[in-house]
């Protein structure tokens, strides 16, 4: 039975892009159901009708449902362990768990201050202490995976996987914002940029044509 996966706007939602993408960068098939955000009783109505927490992405496996990103992207984890999203080593993979569960549950900062908006002007604002410290965050968690895997492909564990699809919404930001990196950040932002799933969505969101108002602030 094919996957279905309930998401919203691919130019402006963050959490649905990371299930996406470790879906279509692992080949495994799925069924797309997108939802536009703030757009009415219609939408909004069709989202509850796939999960009661009125949020998206949803990922909808025969009688199972699931909702979140990380979530979502632990049962792919379970469905298809062929496909490797978590790396085989018990100590690597609990790295991984932990900066994709951080990624998860902080940056509320770098979230507020640059929110994702792919057909937004690139251009530098003003950024808080907070978002700042996020940021250089993000770049220490990426510096220290990439020593330590650095050696076995171009991503934070080597091969692409679920920390990679956790954080693909960062490379965005970054360079929407025109966030300064150092040349380490900028090589993991360029093998995020060439992979073909990333550049997939990435076309797809600058081909929509919807204004979300609220997303429009900076």
């Amino acid at each position: 039975m094919t996957l279905k996966l309930v998401i919203g706007n691919k130019n402006y939602s963050s959490w649905s892009m990371r299930p996406w993408l470790a879906l279509r960068a692992n080949d495994i098939p799925f069924e797309e159901v997108l939802v536009s955000l703030y757009s009415g009783e219609a939408d909004k109505q069709r989202i509850l009708d796939f999960s009661r927490s009125g949020k998206v992405p949803i990922l909808v496996d025969g009688n199972v449902t699931v909702w979140d990103s990380l979530a979502i992207i632990e049962h792919i984890a379970e469905r298809f362990p062929e496909k490797r999203l978590w790396p085989e080593h018990p100590a690597h993979r609990a790295r991984a768990r932990s900066v994709s569960a951080e990624m998860h549950s902080g940056f509320a900062a770098l979230r507020n201050e640059c929110g994702m908006n792919l057909h937004r002007p690139v251009r530098a604002i003003e950024l808080s202490a907070d978002a700042r410290a996020n940021i250089a965050r993000v770049e220490e968690i990426w510096r220290e995976c990439r020593e330590r895997h650095g050696q076995s492909g171009p991503f934070l564990f080597g091969a692409f996987g679920a920390a990679d699809a956790m954080f693909a919404p960062v490379v965005h930001r970054f360079r929407t914002y025109a966030i300064a990196v150092t040349e380490e950040t900028q090589r993991y932002i360029d093998a995020m940029i060439a992979l073909p799933a990333f550049a997939e969505w990435t076309r797809a969101a600058l081909a929509e044509t919807i204004i979300i108002e609220k997303f429009e602030t900076v």
